[in-house]
Formats: structure tokens, C-alpha cells, sequence
């Protein structure tokens, strides 16, 4: 459970489920520079990843629809101008 406080996340442990990951030393030193609770902090970026995955799909489905459509919204949006002109 994440609870919000003032915009930042606060990291609360129960209903977690313990894991073991593997990572260069290198990056754990990088993570705990910016915060002292790994867990917390991984678990933030999973989250933010995967809203920008979910994004990027949800992006491309709609590039998709507007493709199928292009050409009768680009007929559409020439009537409108066509509409606007001034006499």
C-alpha cells in the first residue's frame, strides 16, 4: 500500500511480498544516493515504468484509430476551413 503525503509517495511495508533481485554494485550505490529505502525506491520507478509502457500502448493504439480514419477526419477538417472562410 502506497499512501499519498503532500504529492510524495510514502512507502509502506505491509502487503508487500518479499523478493530477491540481483543488481550491479555499481547501481546500488546509484539507488542509495537517492533514497536510503530501496524497496520504496524500486518499487516507485517499477511503477512509473510500467505507466509509461501502458502510455506508450495506449498511444499507439490511438495513433492506429486516427490512421484508419485519417482520411475521411482530414475531409472533415478541410469542410471546416472551408466552412470559416470569410465570404
Amino acid at each position: 500500500m502506497i499512501r499519498q503525503l503532500s504529492g510524495i509517495r510514502e512507502y509502506d511495508c505491509l502487503v508487500r511480498v518479499k523478493t530477491s533481485i540481483t543488481l550491479p554494485k555499481e547501481l546500488l550505490g546509484r539507488l542509495d544516493r537517492v533514497d536510503r529505502n530501496r524497496s520504496a525506491l524500486l518499487e516507485r520507478a517499477a511503477v512509473a515504468y510500467l505507466a509509461q509502457l501502458e502510455r506508450r500502448i495506449r498511444d499507439q493504439k490511438d495513433v492506429e484509430i486516427i490512421d484508419r480514419n485519417a482520411e475521411r477526419l482530414n475531409r472533415e477538417a478541410l469542410d471546416t476551413l472551408d466552412y470559416q472562410r470569410l465570404p
